[in-house]
């Protein structure tokens, strides 16, 4: 049997699994920028589906489903919770970058180049030069450290097997869901305040030699010199800093995604255990 026989033959499950990882890719970052077909990302989904739905248990939804396989309310709202599970993991890789970000815009409003706003296309915002800079340097160790496909390969089925849109009902997971992502955005600042103050703190003591030399020797016009040497100090600062930079973006993933499974092992404990696979899984 083709591939998309298969899929035809488990229609019902396999929209589940193609729900989920769609709205993942929707929300991920650089998956979700503008310029990235949408063409592209249905085909991601469709395959990532096709190969992930061999490798998870959906006996716990197969009972929701109607035995003549037609698509009842239940099942429309099982397709949404999916979705929003999908969005959920998304929007924790973004929280992720957007650290990255912000640390950026910090070092930018010091430097002067705050108002140098042009549109990003991987936050699809509003953000200034270094923010963009930061970013696809992030990027860049996201791709090269195969966090992308420790995300797709691993994070994902991981979270099949962890919880699904009926567990995400029940308190317990609400709560640890709602308290993992509030411990997201709190990351999100302490990590744009360590990657920006060292740069943040060279420039504010440089203004403040700038300052007082101007005060001791208003000759000297320095106000006038001060803000290209601030631009060309902080560019040296990156620049020596970059390697320690790419070390703390690798961290970030790693803490971030470590997090991530203990989120999904946490919800795992709150479900009950089968032994089966689906019936669907076992015919692909």
């Amino acid at each position: 049997m083709d591939v998309l026989g298969r899929v035809l033959q488990n229609a019902p499950l396999y929209l589940l699994v193609f729900g989920r990882i769609f709205a993942l890719l929707m929300t991920l970052p650089l998956f979700s920028a503008r310029n990235v077909p949408r063409q592209a990302r249905l085909a991601l989904a469709f395959y990532f589906a096709y190969f992930i739905i061999t490798q998870v248990n959906m006996t716990s939804l197969s009972r929701y489903l109607t035995e003549d396989g037609v698509f009842s309310l239940e099942y429309l709202l099982l397709l949404a919770g999916e979705i929003l599970i999908g969005i959920i993991n998304g929007f924790y890789v973004t929280i992720i970058f957007a650290a990255f970000s912000t640390a950026g815009q910090f070092v930018a409003f010091q430097m002067g180049f705050s108002a140098s706003e042009v549109y990003d296309s991987l936050s699809q915002v509003e953000n200034p030069l270094m923010g963009q800079y930061f970013n696809l340097i992030a990027m860049l160790v996201f791709l090269q450290g195969q966090w992308a496909q420790k995300l797709f390969f691993g994070g994902l089925v991981k979270s099949f097997e962890a919880f699904n849109c009926v567990s995400i009902i029940q308190e317990i997971s609400r709560r640890n869901i709602t308290l993992f992502m509030l411990s997201g955005l709190t990351d999100l600042f302490m990590d744009a305040l360590i990657i920006s103050l060292p740069i943040m703190g060279s420039l504010l003591l440089v203004s403040v030699s700038v300052g007082l030399l101007s005060k001791a020797a208003p000759q000297m016009n320095l106000l006038s010199e001060g803000f290209p040497i601030m631009m060309l100090l902080s560019f040296f600062i990156i620049t020596a800093l970059m390697p320690s930079l790419c070390d703390f973006f690798e961290r970030s993933f790693n803490v971030g995604f470590t997090k991530l499974e203990q989120l999904y092992s946490k919800l795992n404990s709150a479900l009950p255990q089968v032994s089966a696979f689906s019936q669907s899984a076992q015919g692909l």
